[in-house]
């Protein structure tokens, strides 16, 4: 009885984690997709977004939220995946999505959210803060942030956190990856775009949110944390961490 119990458990584990067949051919027809450019293909076996995705428990009905898109490389993924049956919105650093792929055709839904505050590049190596905000919107049913809060201070961080516990709903989710700082290493110019994991859970944690999970998909065993994630040596093979929390 005990090990048909651990199997029924083990199995109801996979299940959770597994990603739905339709989510994923979207996924993948996304990715074939012509509007993404040559650079942006040529990172899909670093970045893994199908197996990414699935451990961030993506559906196609979901309300996401991004947070700061960049260049809109995983913006282009989950615009096409959530058109019909969910919604996607994206907030902070939203200047380029909002000019060179909103105009483009299929992706004028994408929500783009106004916080009314700005950024200050006011901390350590020009690292930034932002104030307390609100995004204006509520009961999501995902947060994503792919390898940006390195580039926030530990009070913009909270402040970032708390924003994201606001806006989801109870048992929403919030995943992040990030770049691997070594435990407790002090901040240098050479090391400021990684960020230590423990110090990120526990920020999180404080917002109010449990860890879920975490993942080896982006392992690097050759990354020596010790150089600018930016180096030619460096540079698309970074050890990298990845969360997922939810909202009690």
């Amino acid at each position: 009885m005990r090990i048909l119990l651990v199997c029924i458990i083990a199995g109801l584990s996979l299940g959770a984690f597994a990603q739905d067949d339709g989510v994923e051919a979207k996924i993948e027809a996304a990715m074939a997709a012509d509007i993404r450019t040559e650079a942006e293909v040529a990172r899909d076996r670093n970045r893994k977004p199908v197996e990414t995705l699935a451990f961030f428990r993506l559906s196609d009905n979901m309300r996401v939220l991004e947070l700061l898109p960049g260049g809109g490389w995983y913006t282009k993924l989950l615009a096409p995946v959530l058109k019909e049956n969910g919604e996607l919105y994206i907030a902070i650093g939203t200047n380029n999505v909002e000019q060179n792929l909103l105009p483009q055709p299929g992706f004028d839904h994408i929500n783009v959210l106004d916080i009314g505050v700005a950024t200050e590049r006011t901390g350590p190596f020009r690292t930034n803060f932002i104030p307390e905000f609100d995004f204006g919107v509520s009961d999501l049913d995902l947060a994503v942030t792919f390898r940006n809060l390195h580039n926030f201070t530990p009070a913009g961080r909270a402040n970032m956190n708390a924003a994201v516990f606001a806006a989801l709903k109870s048992g929403g989710l919030y995943g992040i990856i990030d770049h691997s700082l070594r435990h407790m290493e002090p901040m240098t110019r050479e090391n400021r775009r990684r960020v230590d994991v423990v110090q990120i859970i526990k920020e999180v944690q404080a917002a109010g949110f449990q860890l879920v999970d975490y993942s080896d998909l982006h392992y690097r065993p050759d990354d020596e944390l010790r150089y600018e994630v930016g180096r030619a040596t460096v540079t698309g093979n970074t050890d990298r961490f990845t969360l997922l929390f939810r909202k009690p």
